[in-house]
């Protein structure tokens, strides 16, 4: 696992965000995993947050920064990219969405809400593709 992020080219950007939500998904794990880090966005005041059908907040992941910027619309806006580390996301973060029952939607676009998952679910798919990485 490496700190940090990877740079992306412009056709990168545009290919995989234009994948199905379950193929983003596959990749947001691996390079979370991959990288340590997990993307969300958020300001001074606090952490974006949205809602899925059954009513529940949901936290918006990505596996970059870049793909978390183009997401910064609408209601969003003023919002930025901001890390969290993987080893703080899967202490911290995800015990406090189970507790507040909050989801996860793994890598939305502009125009996809992503694939929303419980956080036990996220987690456990992290620390599976963390485990073939050690």
């Amino acid at each position: 696992m490496r700190a940090g992020w990877y740079a992306m080219n412009d056709q990168e950007f545009e290919a995989v965000s234009n994948l199905a939500g379950n193929r983003r998904y596959a990749y947001a794990i691996k390079k979370i995993a991959d990288w340590g880090i997990v993307w969300s966005l958020g300001a001074d005041d606090g952490w974006v947050l949205a809602g899925d059908a059954e009513g529940s907040e949901v936290v918006p992941i990505w596996p970059h920064p870049q793909f978390a910027a183009a997401c910064a619309l609408g209601s969003w806006v003023g919002n930025a990219p901001r890390p969290i580390e993987l080893a703080a996301w899967l202490e911290k973060w995800i015990p406090g969405m189970m507790r507040d029952q909050r989801r996860v939607a793994v890598f939305p676009t502009p125009t996809n809400k992503g694939i929303v998952v419980s956080a036990t679910r996220l987690k456990d798919d992290l620390e599976a593709e963390l485990s073939l990485i050690e």
